[in-house]
């Protein structure tokens, strides 16, 4: 299955990159590689995470929590694609990628 991020996805990916290697050499890295093995694993069995708390049911929007880093992919699957919404710091207001839903199929 095809995984595309939404343009806000990428910014946060982003950020969360950058911030990671401020902290420490080679860490932004680390975590970029972590969400890559995440987005294989999303591709590869989809309907593994659960819902993310608090979120409408309609479109069913799904969780990723990474293993080593306080970050969750946030995603929807549709009929022939997956998109990630968001790469959302666990500290971060919950759910505040929402604003971003409605515009997903870019």
């Amino acid at each position: 299955m095809r995984v595309l991020l939404h343009k806000e996805a990428i910014v946060d990916l982003q950020a969360a990159c950058d911030w990671c290697e401020a902290q420490r050499e080679g860490l932004g890295h680390v975590l970029a590689g972590e969400i890559e093995r995440a987005l294989e694993a999303i591709a590869d069995g989809l309907s593994m995470w659960p819902r993310w708390p608090g979120s409408p049911g309609e479109p069913l929007i799904r969780r990723c929590l990474l293993p080593r880093f306080p970050f969750a992919l946030g995603y929807i699957a549709e009929p022939d694609r997956i998109v990630v919404l968001a790469v959302a710091h666990g500290k971060r207001e919950p759910r505040y990628w929402e604003r971003s839903q409605p515009s997903s199929k870019s």
